[in-house]
């Protein structure tokens, strides 16, 4: 699979995670993101009405600026004076008790369902078949964990409140201004026409560069994580000053892009001041000729509309800010729906692997999970003895319909032969174990597992009995013992052991500072590639399957590690169906079979003696006449 690349952090200047991205289908995703808040229906309608007491206290504390000039402060009625600011105080107190509520209850809520989401999306990948991964880099299915949740995370945190709460003190604000005065309203409205033509011309500008800037940050992350890796190749071939340049070019076009961004950024609050600004001396001096000339509009109330006409600008100012996150929220969630609705891996097989025993009459029953030994069981319930026996009749498939991989294989595995398959990279070999797997599907012909079609076998139940050993190990985070047992989750201790030491791992861990105890982190990096090699062959010789397959198992172990393991490799494959793909050409000698591969054909077939007889490629490539490419 690719290497884990791209991965984006938060956008500078609080830019959303991933830079602005347009949703492509807004009112579908929409529709998605409320099945996951349906659950959370009486909450949300709770913090409905709280943002609707508060933008009304908010609104509403304002207004009561004009009782308190007109019928107290210029009266000189004090004690009157001291009861309304007490009942403005109570006004703004509420608001402010209602402003934390509805925040507390969207911050429980989003946090819920991000959770819901983020767990849905796990558990759908766990489902998901292994094309979809080889078709996916890990860094881009990541970012759905990173960027796309965080990004739904803070829109329902905070967008979601905000933009209500801005709206409707927007809306309350103007109708109040118009109940106060129209005519000065109309001088607000264009001066508001103003600032959304102002709003959108930088906002525009504004994520275009954004969207700019997070683009090369993408490809600088991913130039430097790639430089890093690979410092050791570098400093080989004497290529540090090539990556350099190749940083720098990287490094100056983000730093453009990210200029220009904040540039535009940072001159939208600027712009806004401004012309709030210059609508409040406009309101002031022609509400004061009102307040002197007219008569009817009083000192109280060209304050409160004084104090609106500053307010009224900050709701536009945040809407354009939110709608961006809530956008960028949106087209995030898209991403991950996305993933959500990709076609599971299909499974009709009906055939289970179950736990059998035998009475004196050599009839099988099933059993408990921990005793007897496994068996197929068909729906009819007829018990089939597992017994390795992996046959291709007649199989081609291709990764898609234009290229064949393998053409009109057939080959056979009786129960215990040790099956090898040789030749170049691409010939073809890890392709035909896949399909034993049912990691794919075959274009046509079959492949039976004790006669029973593989399609037939739950893919639980078939890969259940199947061990498989990788040339590319992965260690998870955790104990020694735990990496081991994760071939059988219920194995004892003394199981765990007992594997090691017949993978030949056994001495090497006693070693560890803390034994089997020992924690593994960042993929077993503590340990050599031969150790790490190791707990992968115990690994499976833990799962005990019937079936092994060997996939360069031993190519990332030297010489003298391999002849150490030699035995406990023998003991490992004793008894079993074994698949072996190898390099090393010493390693498949004692094969009952060996499959030489060539673009998807098997050219030459028979054991070790006979193919050294025929002096074919096997031949050449003993003998060292080819390489193995």
């Amino acid at each position: 699979m690719a290497d884990q690349k791209n991965m984006r952090g938060p956008g500078p200047g609080g830019s959303p995670r991933g830079g602005f991205g347009k949703p492509k289908d807004l009112g579908g995703t929409l529709r998605k993101l409320m099945r996951y808040l349906g659950q959370y229906k009486a909450r949300l309608c709770l913090v409905v009405v709280l943002l609707m007491v508060s933008s009304a206290c908010t609104v509403g504390g304002s207004y009561l600026l004009k009782p308190l000039i007109n019928d107290y402060i210029l009266p000189g009625d004090f004690a009157g004076l001291a009861r309304m600011l007490g009942v403005m105080g109570a006004v703004y107190a509420t608001g402010a008790a209602c402003s934390y509520g509805y925040s507390r209850i969207m911050v429980n809520v989003s946090q819920n369902t991000v959770a819901r989401i983020r767990a849905d999306l796990f558990a759908k990948m766990q489902k998901l078949p292994l094309q979809f991964f080889d078709t996916h880099t890990h860094g881009e299915l990541m970012s759905r964990y990173t960027n796309d949740i965080e990004n739904i995370s803070e829109a329902l945190n905070n967008s979601f409140g905000s933009l209500i709460s801005c709206a409707l003190n927007f809306t309350g604000t103007i109708l109040m201004m118009i109940v106060l005065s129209p005519l000065l309203s109309c001088v607000t409205f264009a001066m508001l026409v103003v600032m959304l033509g102002v709003v959108k011309t930088i906002g525009s500008r504004s994520r275009r560069y954004f969207a700019a800037q997070q683009a090369t940050l993408g490809q600088m992350n991913g130039y430097i994580e790639e430089m890093i890796e690979g410092q050791k190749v570098i400093k080989v071939f004497n290529h540090a000053s090539a990556a350099q340049a190749g940083f720098d070019e990287r490094n100056e076009a983000y730093r453009q892009n990210a200029t220009r961004a904040q540039i535009y950024a940072g001159a939208m609050m600027p712009a806004m001041g401004n012309l709030s600004y210059i609508n409040y001396a406009l309101t002031c001096c022609l509400g004061g000729i009102l307040s002197v000339v007219g008569g009817t509009f009083q000192l109280g109330d060209l304050a409160v509309f004084l104090n609106y006409s500053r307010q009224v600008s900050q709701p536009i100012t945040q809407i354009s800010q939110q709608v961006n996150t809530i956008l960028s929220a949106v087209a995030g969630a898209e991403r991950v729906f996305e993933v959500m609705e990709t076609p599971p891996e299909k499974d009709e097989g009906k055939v289970k692997l179950v736990r059998v025993t035998q009475d004196q009459n050599g009839a099988l029953a099933e059993a408990g999970y921990d005793t007897g030994e496994w068996a197929w069981k068909r729906p009819d319930g007829t018990l089939i003895p597992l017994r390795g026996d992996v046959r291709f009749d007649h199989v081609v498939f291709g990764y898609d319909s234009r290229k064949i991989v393998l053409h009109d294989i057939s080959l056979y595995a009786k129960p215990g032969q040790k099956i090898a398959f040789v030749g170049s990279t691409g010939a073809g070999k890890t392709t035909i174990t896949n399909l034993i797997n049912r990691f794919y599907e075959i274009n046509s012909g079959t492949i039976t597992y004790d006669g029973i079609d593989v399609r037939h076998i739950e893919k639980d139940s078939l890969r259940h009995s199947l061990g498989i050993v990788l040339q590319d190990t992965h260690l998870f985070t955790g104990t020694v013992a735990d990496n081991i047992r994760y071939g059988r989750l219920e194995a004892t201790d003394e199981e765990v052991e007992a594997a090691a030491r017949l993978a030949g791992a056994d001495t090497f861990i006693r070693h560890l500072p803390h034994g089997y105890d020992t924690v593994l982190s960042d993929d077993g990096g503590n340990l050599s590639q031969g150790e790490r090699q190791l707990l992968n062959i115990a690994r499976a010789a833990c799962a005990n399957p019937p079936v092994l397959i060997l996939d360069e198992a031993t190519s990332s172990i030297d010489t003298r590690t391999e002849r150490l393991i030699e035995k406990g490799m023998d003991r490992l494959m004793a008894g079993r169906t074994v698949f072996v793909i190898a390099h090393r050409l010493s390693t498949v000698r004692n094969s009952q079979a060996i499959m030489v591969l060539e673009q998807g054909n098997i050219i030459e077939r028979g054991d070790h003696d006979d193919l050294i007889a025929q002096r074919g490629r096997y031949y050449q490539l003993y003998t060292g006449q080819v390489e193995l490419d």
